[in-house]
C-alpha cells in the first residue's frame, strides 16, 4: 500500500450563514462541482497519495460521505464531524493522524483556488523548518482604529494569512492539547501558544476564502 509523510485536514464545518444560503457553501456547486470537491482534487494533485480528512457539520455527514465516494471512488477519505469552533473541528480532525513524525497540513474547503506551488511551499517548508504559513502582502493603505481614535499604520508590517497551514503533527497535537481560547482564530496562532515562531512563504492571490455571495460570483468568472 502506497504512503505518504503527508496529510491534509479539510474543514468543511461551515452552515453557510454568511453565504446567505440553505446549504453550507463547501456543498455549493461551481461549473457542476461542489467547492469541496475542487479544494480536495488540488491537494491530490499535488500528492495522488496524500491521506485526506474532512470535517464537517454533524447535520451534513451523509451528504458529505455521498459526495466523495461519488468523486473520488478509489480514495479512502475520513470523515469526521466538525466540533463548537473551527479550533474544536480541526482537533478532531487531527484525531485522525496516526504517524506523529508525518506534516498535516489545515485547509479552508471553500479556498479551492490555492495553487499547486503553494501548497508545495507550505509542505515543503514544514518539513525542514517545523511549520509554515501562506501570506501575501497587503495593497491597500491601512490605518489603526483604537476607542474611536484612527492612525495610519505601515502596510509593510503587516500580511495576509491564508491556508494551508502545515505543521509537524506531534507538535500541532500538542498545541491543541491547549484549552480553547477565543484568540486562536488560525492554527498558527495555537501553535504560538506554546512560543514556537511561526514561518512565513508565500501564498497565491487567487486562493480567497469563498464566504458571500460575491466571493461566488468572482470564484464562477475565475473558472
Amino acid at each position: 500500500m502506497n504512503h505518504s509523510q503527508y496529510n491534509i485536514i479539510v474543514v468543511a464545518g461551515g452552515t453557510g450563514t454568511r453565504m446567505q444560503s440553505t446549504i453550507p457553501k463547501q456543498f455549493i456547486e461551481i461549473k457542476g462541482k461542489p467547492i469541496l470537491i475542487h479544494t480536495i482534487e488540488k491537494f491530490i494533485e499535488f500528492d495522488e497519495y496524500i491521506n485526506v480528512v474532512v470535517v464537517v457539520h454533524k447535520d451534513f455527514i451523509t451528504e458529505a460521505n455521498f459526495m466523495l465516494a461519488e468523486n473520488f471512488p478509489d480514495k479512502n477519505i475520513h470523515v469526521v464531524v466538525g466540533g463548537e469552533t473551527r479550533y474544536h473541528s480541526v482537533k478532531n480532525g487531527l484525531s485522525c493522524i496516526t504517524n506523529k513524525n508525518d506534516i498535516v497540513g489545515i485547509h479552508d474547503a471553500a479556498r479551492p483556488f490555492v495553487s499547486i506551488e503553494t501548497i508545495k511551499r507550505c509542505f515543503e517548508t514544514a518539513a525542514l523548518k517545523g511549520n509554515a504559513i501562506p501570506v501575501l502582502p497587503i495593497n491597500e493603505s491601512l490605518r489603526m482604529v483604537t476607542n474611536g481614535i484612527n492612525k495610519a499604520v505601515s502596510r509593510d508590517d503587516y500580511k495576509i494569512i491564508q491556508t494551508p497551514q502545515c505543521f509537524i503533527v506531534s507538535k500541532i497535537i500538542e498545541a491543541f492539547e491547549q484549552p480553547y481560547s477565543p484568540f486562536f482564530t488560525d492554527d498558527a496562532t495555537v501553535l504560538e501558544g506554546l512560543d514556537e515562531s511561526i514561518n512565513l512563504v508565500e501564498g497565491n492571490i487567487e486562493n480567497i476564502k469563498i464566504t458571500t455571495p460575491y466571493d461566488l460570483k468572482f470564484a464562477e468568472l475565475y473558472l
